[in-house]
């Protein structure tokens, strides 16, 4: 019997992938220590561009590191993305704290998550970049289990 070349992980494929990220400073930021993991399919938009490549040519049962460029995880920072509001403008029920997570309503229906980074008597200003935006990821990766495209079970 002749032995099968290792599977490689290719667009379509799913995974389930163990990860720890790191930012340069060596702190973890999310893992999926504890938890079961990550499963999605390679090359269809459900992680960061970066972490998507990073899996790609991976076999199972392999461990590897890699470092994500900011352009390839949450984007750079973006200053058009802080702005001033009034304070008037935040509803009642609110009581607005520096480090706080809102919603932003948009004129379209949907809505766009922001942190308040400073406040005076007058004004808050929040800031609509992701926590990571303009940092570089590093993360450890371990493919736990590849499917390829096409070897979904039916039942």
């Amino acid at each position: 019997m002749t032995e099968q070349p290792p599977r490689i992980a290719t667009d379509g494929d799913i995974v389930r992938i163990h990860y720890t990220g790191r930012l340069d400073d060596g702190t973890v930021f999310d893992s999926s220590d504890g938890r079961e993991p990550l499963e999605f399919t390679v090359g269809g938009g459900k992680v960061i561009v970066g972490f998507d490549y990073g899996v790609r040519g991976m076999t199972e049962g392999e461990e590897k590191t890699v470092r994500i460029p900011a352009d390839q995880a949450y984007g750079e920072r973006d200053d058009e993305r802080i702005m001033q509001i009034p304070r008037g403008q935040v509803p009642d029920e609110i009581t607005p704290e520096i480090g706080m997570h809102l919603q932003i309503g948009l004129p379209t229906g949907g809505a766009i998550p922001a942190t308040i980074v400073s406040m005076d008597e007058t004004s808050i200003t929040l800031d609509a970049n992701h926590a990571l935006a303009g940092k570089a990821l590093t993360f450890d990766l371990e493919l736990i289990e590849l499917t390829k495209k096409g070897d979904e079970s039916t039942d």
